[in-house]
């Protein structure tokens, strides 16, 4: 068939173009702003992409429609408009994928407020490692495939189980669609204040989530949240396998040493050992949640472990974006897909690990996400930076004002009016050594190369 993917250009929405691509539908899409990493997978695929949402667009007379969540009703959105006016077919995304991809798989589907692409990805690399050849649909680009999105010819299906909403036409959330035979709940906090008032209103959604999981199934479970302990206690009629406990626990997973080197331990018992190039006790429990998923498959933890020593993670986590060589040392500029601030406090706490302790962490962050914009957490934001040296956050699109959130940080924290006014405030102070860690769920205006070209235009000028 012929679809037409209004919102391409979302993480979500471009990953199901690749796959309706690769299963030899005829594809094209619209969107209003493009960035990468998808706005290259879709180049490279060659997907049709048109700028906006016109209703010239009817012309092309698609199959169907398939509508993003990003698309509301009004005047914003003629396209939709004119594909009601005209009685025309239209579909969500998790509807149509579920109906094309997922109908008679073992689906493993990733949910949590935090970690949902890098688990994910894991999850697919171990068992594609196994040999398994899963299909999988990923929040990202994981370094391992180099691609989103993947039909794979095995019966499993890895897919990142987001919590937003379906459609502005299904208000549920995105992973009531899919189904999973394998539900893995990572953790669970407050967000998406946009369409969620509190957290009670997310838990009903993740236990919607719970009731769609066969009793054949299994829940892998985050031992130490207290938020999915509620969830589980409305109802569970499936297996349970808990992971990240903090002490011995039967039957449970747990990991013992550092993040970057660890054993995995059922109760007492070690299982296997995980040493490999991620950093941070957050990319640990991702690791034993992966583990446990995939040995519902038949992986063992030992094969897991293996797979997990060639993990690459995702591009956009912690990524090295560049470094350039300045006089009395180097400044590295990295780019983290981090936006709540439990996120931000994690990404930083990671890097922190990682470095030297004399040296610079610059946290340059953009609070662009809708919960961010709204300001609900804008109080936690002292807090999810108190490990960087340096933080520094521009004032463009808040209702709230961002000078009063991070006051209580004093001279450590500096707010800009714009973009560009932020560039040049981390060039005033950045100095050899240094790390700059830029921190946004978009393209922030492309700072990494606008950083690492100015810097490189300094260091040629001394």
């Amino acid at each position: 068939m012929h679809i037409h993917i209004l919102g391409i250009c979302g993480t979500f929405m471009g990953g199901l173009a690749a796959l309706a691509r690769e299963a030899g539908h005829r594809v094209t899409g619209c969107d209003a702003n493009v960035y990468p990493p998808m706005s290259d997978q879709l180049q490279a695929l060659g997907i049709e992409l048109t700028q906006g949402f016109g209703a010239e667009q009817m012309a092309l007379q698609p199959d169907v429609f398939v509508i993003g969540n990003v698309v509301t009703r009004g005047e914003k959105f003629p396209l939709m408009e004119a594909i009601l006016d005209a009685g025309a077919a239209y579909t969500s995304g998790p509807q149509w994928l579920a109906e094309h991809v997922l109908q008679g798989r073992h689906v493993l589907a990733v949910a949590g407020t935090h970690g949902k692409t890098s688990t994910t990805s894991m999850l697919a690399w171990i068992l594609e490692h196994a040999g398994l050849q899963p299909g999988f649909l990923v929040g990202g680009v994981p370094q391992n495939f180099g691609v989103s999105a993947k039909l794979g010819s095995g019966p499993a299906f890895v897919i990142e189980a987001d919590e937003y909403d379906t459609a502005f036409f299904d208000k549920r959330s995105k992973f009531v669609h899919y189904r999973p035979r394998t539900a893995v709940l990572n953790n669970l906090e407050y967000d998406h204040a946009d369409i969620f008032p509190d957290l009670a209103a997310i838990e009903t959604q993740f236990h919607h989530l719970v009731r769609t999981v066969p009793a054949s199934g299994r829940i892998v479970l985050n031992a130490r949240e207290e938020a999915l302990q509620r969830v589980l206690s409305r109802g569970c009629w499936s297996d349970v396998q808990r992971f990240g406990a903090r002490k011995e626990e039967s039957g449970a997973l747990r990991a013992r040493g550092e993040p970057q080197a660890f054993d995995v331990l059922r109760g007492s018992l070690k299982v296997a050992r995980v040493e490999w190039s991620l950093i941070g006790e957050h990319n640990q429990l991702n690791a034993l949640a992966a583990i446990a998923a995939a040995e519902h498959l038949g992986v063992t933890p030992e094969q897991s472990a293996a797979a997990l020593a060639e993990f690459k993670n995702v591009r956009r986590r912690m990524e090295l974006r560049g470094e350039v060589t300045v006089a009395g040392g180097s400044i590295k500029v990295y780019d983290d897909f981090a936006h709540h601030p439990t996120a931000i406090r994690t990404t930083v706490d990671g890097l922190r690990r990682r470095i030297a302790p004399a040296e610079r962490i610059l946290a340059i962050f953009e609070p662009r996400s809708n919960t961010m914009k709204l300001g609900t957490m804008k109080a936690q934001l002292p807090w999810a930076l108190e490990a960087a040296d340096l933080s520094f956050c521009h004032q463009d699109g808040l209702g709230w004002d961002a000078a009063e959130a991070l006051a209580p940080m004093g001279t450590q924290a500096v707010v800009t009016a714009n973009i560009d006014a932020l560039i040049a405030a981390v060039l005033k102070a950045a100095r050899p050594g240094d790390h700059l860690l830029c921190m946004s769920n978009g393209g922030f205006g492309g700072i990494h190369d606008k950083l690492l070209a100015a810097l490189a235009e300094r260091a040629a000028r001394s």
